[in-house]
């Protein structure tokens, strides 16, 4: 793949660099609408397939959060036409890597030596390039390592992308009013949290110490000594990415177990821990040869607050989704409905929000679920293209919920769609085994 020498980080280029990806896309839809005219059969898939190439190969010269929103979108199987889900899901692996010359530039800027210094073999060509960051394999004193290098001026250019993403989500969630803001600081401290690795390394080493007693889960050592805040240094661990086992994997029980291995790992972390490995996706996690799960980054930790813990976790449990009293009293609680709501949006949120808690909250319902069940998620992708529809909601204000529904929310639904590509069948609280 071709490397790179040079990333846009100032605001200007990289504005530059969004419009020219737009320019592309209106001469997508100019083609697709001229073909139209003379076609009346003609599908929206060449449409959605050359946009899709357009503006992934936009994002993917940025890198940084502009990438990254690429990599979430792409964990929205319900919502993006299957185009973009395909592409956008190559951010989470391949997207072309910084060349052997930055590579060495940014270790002598933040370690103060070359790799050559520091390590007994370093690759100069890297083995795997994502969003924020790249990882090269190194060797020390026999130990074969993983080397996670930052791409140069990501952290800087956050807020520039974010502000001009902010009109787009905007229109495309309806938000209004201040109070919107929220979401997009919550966004933004996130990712600049994920863009300090000296804070990454103190989170991987707290939390794969306390979750390191839940069987068929492995994790890499990480060395302080050879990180800094833009270079991590951790074991190597060989396994293959958990979306290249699920295309290929036959065997039932291997995926139950690392099925199971995963949703206790999520369930320790937010019932114990209080925070929560809020990136799941398929490039974060590998499995080995004898089926553990080997969870290899924790950049994007969220913590979870009490008051938003109890109300949450609380109409997961039908007899308080099914009661209107308590039902009522968590939507306030969780800023889902507010006190100056007119009597129509009480009465539309509280509806639709019992629809989608009543189905997304099943799995808690149960002693086992089976993610394998299709009908599952029929349900929750009929539900979320009836909403997409609904033109009284078009209308509403959907500046709704606490700001820690974002993370805490995308956190379920990766985890749901990992535990779908795996087909797993878990035992729902067998993490209890596992608390104080």
């Amino acid at each position: 793949m071709k490397t790179i020498d040079h990333i846009p980080t100032n605001k200007l280029s990289r504005a530059s660099q969004l419009v020219k990806t737009g320019v592309k896309v209106g001469g997508n839809y100019a083609k697709y609408y001229s073909k139209k005219a003379f076609n009346a059969n003609l599908t929206r898939e060449e449409l959605d397939d050359e946009n899709a190439e357009d503006i992934y190969d936009g994002l993917k010269s940025l890198k940084g959060s502009a990438l990254k929103v690429a990599q979430m979108l792409s964990m929205e199987k319900n919502i993006l036409p299957k185009a973009y889900v395909e592409k956008f899901s190559l951010s989470q692996f391949s997207v072309p890597p910084l060349s052997a010359a930055l590579v060495r530039k940014t270790f002598k800027k933040y370690l103060d030596k070359y790799p050559e210094d520091l390590f007994d073999t370093f690759k100069k060509d890297s083995v795997n390039a994502a969003s924020i960051g790249q990882v090269h394999q190194a060797t020390l004193d026999g130990k074969k390592l993983a080397v996670k290098i930052q791409y140069p001026g990501v952290a800087d250019s956050i807020s520039s992308d974010l502000a001009l993403v902010k009109p787009i989500a905007t229109r495309m969630f309806n938000l209004k009013g201040k109070d919107k803001e929220k979401y997009f600081k919550e966004v933004e401290e996130k990712l600049l949290e994920e863009t300090d690795y000296l804070l990454e390394v103190k989170q991987s080493q707290e939390i794969t110490r306390q979750c390191s007693i839940i069987p068929d889960l492995r994790f890499p050592k990480y060395y302080p000594e050879l990180s800094s805040e833009r270079i991590i240094t951790m074991d190597w661990m060989t396994g293959v990415h958990l979306s290249e086992f699920t295309e290929v994997n036959t065997d039932k029980d291997a995926a139950d177990k690392i099925g199971q291995a995963l949703w206790d790992f999520y369930m320790f972390q937010m019932h114990h821990l209080k925070q929560v490995h809020a990136d799941p996706h398929p490039g974060n996690f590998l499995v080995d040869a004898d089926h553990n799960l080997i969870a290899i980054d924790f950049g994007c930790i969220k913590k979870v607050p009490q008051e938003f813990y109890e109300p949450y976790f609380e109409l997961a449990k039908p007899e308080n989704i099914n009661d209107p009293v308590i039902f009522k009293e968590k939507m306030f609680e969780l800023e889902i409905l507010k006190k100056e709501d007119s009597p129509e949006e009480i009465a539309f949120f509280s509806e639709l929000f019992h629809e989608m808690l009543s189905l997304f909250t099943k799995p808690f319902h149960l002693d086992t679920f089976d993610f394998s069940d299709e009908s599952f998620f029929a349900q929750i992708a009929d539900l979320s293209d009836k909403y997409s529809k609904d033109t009284q909601l078009r209308k509403m204000n959907g500046n709704r919920g606490s700001k820690h529904f974002l993370y805490i929310n995308r956190t379920f639904f990766g985890l749901y769609n990992l535990m779908h590509d795996l087909g797993a069948k878990i035992e729902v609280n067998n993490f209890e085994k596992y608390l104080d």
